[in-house]
């Protein structure tokens, strides 16, 4: 199996504002610093979530396209990984939610 390649665009002025691009596809995910900074979802794009070191990041691809959505996990392991939270669980929902359902 093909191993992925990802690159890594930063924002100099937010270090929570970094954007994984994939080197052989389209795919672009915009990573977001959820528990720094707010955030409202896109309803065009997919959106995923993680903890890492107490922090909620959230995950939302740019301009998807149906080619290249399989590769969004990828990505966002290849991301864990980049800040060295390898074990990051990946979830499909904000977790948000459900906090304050429960409230």
């Amino acid at each position: 199996m093909e191993q992925s390649v990802f690159l890594l665009a930063t924002d100099p002025n937010d270090a929570c504002r970094d954007v994984i691009h994939s080197r052989d596809t389209g795919l672009k995910v915009k990573v977001y610093c959820v528990t720094n900074e707010n955030f409202t979802p896109d309803t065009s794009e997919i959106q995923l979530y993680g903890y890492a070191d107490k922090k909620l990041y959230a995950f939302e691809t740019i301009n998807i396209s149906p080619d290249d959505a399989l590769d969004v996990i990828n990505a966002i392991q290849w991301y864990a990984e980049y800040i060295d939270f390898p074990d990051m669980e990946i979830l499909p929902e904000d977790p948000r939610i459900d906090q304050d359902i429960a409230m």
